[in-house]
C-alpha cells in the first residue's frame, strides 16, 4: 500500500510518498510560498536527483497536482499512475477532545475539526485546507486524519484541568491538550522496542525538543502528563514561543508598555524563548556559537532552557514514580551533544551516569547512559511521518 502523507500549512506543506508494505521512502519534498510570488517546490525521489522549481503557484490544489506530476513524471518519478496512491494520511494539529485516536474523514470529521479552530487558529485551518485539496485532486482516494493532540487524550482530569472556573471547561473547552503526539507516541514505542519491555509496562520521559518543544510523561504506554497546554505556548522555552510565563503578564504589559492582546500573543509566540533572551538567533546552533565566542545572552539563553528541562524531567519522575527510560527526540534533542551531556550530569541525584563516548553521537538511535545508569537515556529520531502512514494504513485496510 502506497500512502502519502501530507503535513500542511498555511502557505507550504510537507510531503512524503511511503510504500507501507515496507514501510520504504520512495518520495520527499515541501513546497512553499503558496499563493505567492516566487512559489518553491521541492521534490527529491530516493535514489534521484533532487529537483527544485520556482514558479506561481496559486493555491493547494494546484500545488499537490504538480508534486503529485512529480510522483509520476517519467525520468523523477517513482510510481507508474496515480491509482497506486491508495490513501493520503494528514496530520492534523488539533482535535481538543473530540478525538482521542486517528480517523477516516469525512464531513463530520471536517466539521469538528472547525469546531477546533479556534483553539488553533493557524494550523486547523490550513489542515483543512490541505484535506479538501487533496479530495479535489484525487476523489475517491481515502483521506485519514492523524492528531497531535490524540495521544495525550489518555491523561487524568487532574493533569489536564486547569485551575479556573469549572464553567469554562464545560462551556469553552478550556483545557491542557498538548502536542507532538505522533512523535512522543512513535519514540516511546520505538524505545521500548529497543529495551525490550513490553510497552504497557513502558514508563517513560520523552522530550521532543525542536523549534517547538514538549515533554510527555508516559505511563504503561499511555500518556499521563505533558508540558504544552491548550495550546502549543504552554511549558518550555522554545525557539521564539516563551513556554510557562505569569498569566498577570498581559495585565501589567498592557498598563505599562502600551500593548494590546495581539501585541502580546505576537511577541509570546513569535519574539520570546531563545530568539527573545539571546536577540540572536531562534536556532540552537547560532545560540551555542555565540556563547562559546563569550556572548552573555546566548549563554543565558541556553542556562533558561536547561533550567526549564531539568525542572520537568525531575517532576514528571516523580510523578511517574518508575521512570524506564529518558528519551530525547527532535531536532535539538537528536542533534545537541552537549545539552544532552549538561543535562545527564545535573540530574545524578536519580542516578543518572552519562556515557560521554555513547553520547558523542548525532540523528541516531543510541543510549547514551552509562551501563550502570539508575535510569537509561537515549536518543530516538522521531518519524511523525511513519506513524501517520501507519495509522492511514491500519484504517484504510479495514474499510
Amino acid at each position: 500500500m502506497k500512502v502519502f502523507v501530507l503535513n500542511c500549512g498555511s502557505s507550504s506543506f510537507k510531503y512524503q510518498l511511503l510504500n507501507m508494505d515496507t514501510e520504504e521512502l520512495l518520495a520527499i519534498g515541501l513546497v512553499e510560498r503558496i499563493g505567492l510570488n516566487d512559489s518553491v517546490l521541492a521534490y527529491e525521489a530516493t535514489g534521484k536527483e533532487k529537483v527544485k522549481e520556482v514558479s506561481d503557484i496559486a493555491d493547494h490544489a494546484q500545488a499537490i497536482k504538480m508534486v503529485l506530476d512529480k510522483l509520476v513524471d517519467a525520468e523523477v518519478g517513482v510510481i507508474s499512475k496515480l491509482e497506486e496512491i491508495s490513501a493520503i494520511g494528514h496530520r492534523a494539529v488539533h482535535g481538543a477532545d473530540k478525538f482521542t485516536k486517528s480517523v477516516l474523514v469525512d464531513d463530520e470529521v471536517i466539521a469538528a475539526m472547525e469546531e477546533c479552530v479556534p483553539l488553533a487558529p493557524l494550523h486547523n485551518p490550513a489542515n483543512i485546507t490541505g484535506m479538501k485539496a487533496m479530495m479535489d485532486v484525487l476523489p475517491g482516494v481515502p483521506n485519514v486524519a492523524v492528531f497531535d493532540t490524540a495521544f495525550h487524550q489518555t491523561m487524568p482530569a487532574s493533569s489536564f484541568i486547569y485551575a479556573l472556573p469549572y464553567e469554562l471547561y464545560e462551556e469553552h473547552k478550556v483545557r491542557r491538550y498538548g502536542f507532538h503526539g505522533t512523535s512522543h507516541y512513535y519514540v516511546s514505542n520505538r524505545a521500548a522496542e529497543i529495551l525490550g519491555i513490553e510497552k504497557d509496562n513502558f514508563n517513560c520521559i520523552t522530550c521532543h525538543m525542536g523549534n517547538g518543544s514538549s515533554f510527555a510523561a508516559i505511563k504503561d504506554g499511555k500518556c499521563y502528563d505533558t508540558t504544552m497546554g491548550m495550546t502549543p505556548l504552554e511549558g518550555l522555552v522554545m525557539g521564539t514561543r516563551a513556554g510557562d510565563v505569569d498569566g498577570g503578564l498581559f495585565k501589567f504589559l498592557e498598563n505599562n508598555a502600551n500593548m494590546s492582546i495581539d501585541d502580546i500573543d505576537t511577541m509570546l509566540n513569535k519574539k520570546s524563548g531563545l530568539l527573545g533572551i539571546s536577540g540572536i538567533s531562534s536556532d540552537m546552533r547560532d545560540i551555542e556559537s555565540a556563547a562559546a565566542e563569550g556572548n552573555e545572552r546566548a549563554q543565558l539563553a541556553i542556562d533558561a532552557l536547561m533550567h526549564r528541562i531539568v525542572k520537568y524531567i525531575g517532576a514528571f519522575a516523580a510523578l511517574l514514580g518508575r521512570v524506564d527510560a529518558i528519551i530525547f527526540t527532535a531536532g535539538i534533542g537528536e542533534n545537541a551533544i552537549e545539552l544532552r551531556e549538561e543535562v545527564m550530569k545535573r540530574l545524578t541525584v536519580f542516578g543518572i551516569k552519562g556515557d560521554s563516548d555513547k553520547n558523542n553521537c548525532r540523528g541516531k538511535e543510541q543510549i547514551i547512559s552509562a551501563d550502570d545508569s539508575a535510569m537509561t537515556v537515549m536518543v530516538v529520531p522521531t518519524n511523525e511521518e511513519i506513524t501517520i502512514g501507519r495509522d492511514t494504513k491500519e484504517i484504510v485496510a479495514a474499510l
